[in-house]
């Protein structure tokens, strides 16, 4: 008799911890950044953070929304792809305002240069737009024209956590480059330093 009284406080509570992991799994992702972003925006250097994390975190949740136009997964997910991809854009656009600020190097780079050399290293946050316009216009065309191939499809999910598990390649590039870790937390610096030599 008490079970049955108590089933109208238990749907609600389940329905409000269904809602609070749904909001943990859209928003859990972009946690890490808000103090990358504070910080960067307080001292106005952004040395410490790869822009290249950016271009690995689109990539992968951009090949992940289009892996959802042939496989169907849950709404949090996509929608944790589209804040990330937000976030991300977000990130580089302070990241490339502080750098051009504290740049003394006149000479402007843009991706319509197509120089290699200077990929993701651009003056310009339009060039950063630009180009993950004509990425997923690109990506976007092919999983159109693709997806009803099954092998496609799981090809296309398979690069976008493949893509998403290497992002610390980057950043560790990045501190092994410069041996230093500066910019990352004590933890991730701790795990760095043998690395780094």
């Amino acid at each position: 008799m008490e079970a049955e009284g108590l089933g109208w406080l238990l749907v609600p509570l389940h329905q409000l911890v269904s809602w609070g992991a749904s909001g943990a799994i859209v928003f859990g992702g972009v946690v890490p950044y808000i103090p990358q972003y504070r910080d960067i925006r307080r001292t106005q250097n952004a040395d410490g953070f790869s822009t290249h994390v950016c271009l690995v975190l689109l990539v992968a949740n951009i090949l992940r929304i289009l892996f959802w136009f042939g496989r169907h997964f849950e709404s949090p997910l996509l929608w944790q792809s589209i804040i990330m991809i937000l976030t991300m854009l977000l990130m580089l656009k302070l990241c490339t305002e502080v750098r051009v600020a504290n740049e003394l190097n006149i000479k402007r780079r843009s991706f319509a240069d197509f120089d290699l050399h200077h990929f993701w290293h651009w003056s310009s946050f339009t060039d950063y737009v630009q180009c993950v316009l004509a990425f997923t216009g690109v990506a976007g065309y092919i999983t159109y024209l693709s997806i009803d191939s099954a092998v496609f499809v799981e090809m296309l999910g398979f690069l976008a956590v493949l893509t998403e598990a290497m992002l610390g390649v980057p950043q560790l590039y990045r501190n092994y480059h410069h041996r230093s870790t500066e910019g990352m937390s004590q933890d991730e610096a701790k795990v760095a330093l043998p690395v780094l030599g």
